[in-house]
């Protein structure tokens, strides 16, 4: 065997030890989970539509089963969370019920900052919201101010800044809200508390960020008007929302770990099936063929109303870039697996006008550029991003996840293509958004 493959448990912790040798290839096709930000928005729209939506695809790691169960408390009837369907009876917009306990997003940023523009917006009913540990220290500011623009009453720790927060719904007013940052979380999380405000809501990005809730939006009945010249999105209220049905593709930031493995490990060739491939998410796709990566789209389709493709990936000599500017948006999710990228790119990488990485699940420029660092990497981290010198082998070594399921995916890939073994501390962090990461690791990696 060219590879071996284990887990352990140790203190209630996972390690994954890949052991690797001459002669591994990847080969095979696979599918990748549901995309992770569809699956969040669908749940939600179907809670708080009228009538019955139909999800087909979901993702089943801990995220959407934490907004699954936060809106579950709050009225809406969710079915066994399942990849084949799941029903969502939805109790019309406007109509939540109060909580008898507190709302527990786990360690899902998206569950948290959306929820909040919905619980905001429900007059006469309170609200109390919180996290897990890393949840709690990441900054939600950013949606409560514009929030409170509106009208809504929320509290919590170091200025209303960090969960545990307390929301007492009230009518809210529109507003023009011109968003400092690209970011699909505050532009969604405003356009939600828009649907129960009589009048236009509006919100303005400096960078195209992630679609997803505006096209599912407006599949589900809400007005919306689009600018894409000035990144703008008005949403009309109060909204009329309809159960939908909805197909989930596979998700392109999970794909991206397989797209790098495959261009990274000589003579591979993986082809990813059903994967979305929105304008909006493909900066992955860009940022690979920037860097001479061999990756082609097949089979493109329309699948619900979001583009879908089979990627075709085979390994090559990749070269250095800088990937910063309004690129940044596009793949922020994927930068840790591209850093993994650039370890292995003749001559040096440049990721700047990242730093909204250091308050993802943990700070991952800092993260990424020590653990790469541990492997024998020339990784060096910068205020918003990374330079790495590729060229210099890895050696396998400890490396720990930070508990961040991104960082655990991305050292299991690049401890492929390092020489001896490496052991990945805390990677159970992988089943947030991949449950089945390490089976499909075990299944192309069979020579």
């Amino acid at each position: 065997m060219s590879v071996v493959i284990t887990q352990e448990t140790t203190n209630r912790q996972q390690n994954l030890i890949i052991k690797t040798a001459a002669g591994l290839s990847l080969q095979g096709r696979i599918r990748v989970p549901g995309d992770k930000s569809i699956s969040h928005r669908a749940l939600m729209l179907g809670a708080i539509a009228s009538g019955e939506t139909r999800i087909q695809g979901l993702l089943l790691g801990e995220d959407p089963r934490s907004t699954a169960s936060c809106f579950q408390a709050l009225g809406a009837e969710i079915s066994e969370l399942n990849t084949e369907l799941v029903t969502v009876k939805g109790i019309g917009l406007g109509q939540l019920q109060e909580p008898v306990d507190v709302l527990d997003a786990g360690n899902s940023g998206t569950t948290l900052r959306l929820m909040l523009g919905i619980l905001a917006s429900h007059p006469g009913r309170f609200f109390a919201v919180t996290g897990d540990h890393s949840l709690r220290s990441r900054p939600m500011s950013r949606v409560v101010k514009p929030l409170q623009q509106m009208g809504a009453q929320i509290w919590g720790r170091q200025a209303n800044s960090l969960a545990p927060l307390a929301i007492q719904g009230q009518t809210l007013q529109p507003i023009h809200y011109n968003s400092p940052i690209a970011s699909a979380q505050v532009k969604s999380c405003i356009l939600l508390a828009g649907l129960m405000t009589a009048g236009e809501t509006t919100i303005t990005e400096p960078a195209l960020s992630r679609d997803h809730s505006e096209r599912m939006l407006q599949a589900f009945g809400a007005q919306l008007n689009i600018d894409p010249e000035t990144h703008s999105v008005t949403v009309t209220g109060p909204a009329q929302l309809q159960g939908q049905s909805v197909i989930v593709p596979g998700d392109i930031s999970s794909a991206a770990f397989w797209l790098v493995a495959a261009a990274i490990v000589p003579d591979s060739e993986l082809v990813i099936e059903n994967v979305g491939v929105n304008p909006t998410r493909t900066g992955i796709l860009e940022a690979l063929s920037m860097m001479n990566a061999d990756v082609q789209l097949e089979n493109q389709r329309l699948v619900a109303g979001e583009p879908v493709a089979d990627l075709r990936v085979r390994s090559s000599k990749l070269k250095s870039c800088t990937i910063a500017g309004d690129l940044i948006p596009r793949l922020i999710d994927e930068i840790p697996i591209l850093a993994v990228a650039a370890v292995f790119a003749q001559g040096t990488t440049v990721i700047r006008d990242a730093a909204e990485l250091r308050v993802k699940e943990s700070d991952r420029i800092a993260v990424m550029a020590n653990q790469l660092q541990h492997m024998g990497a020339n990784a060096i981290e910068l205020p918003d991003g990374l330079e790495i010198v590729g060229g210099t082998p890895l050696t396998g070594t400890d490396v720990d996840s930070h508990t961040d399921h991104r960082i655990a995916m991305s050292l299991a890939i690049a401890a492929l293509s390092s020489a001896g073994t490496t052991t990945i501390h805390r990677a159970e962090a992988a089943a947030i958004s991949y449950p089945d990461f390490v089976p499909t690791l075990e299944q192309v990696c069979r020579t």
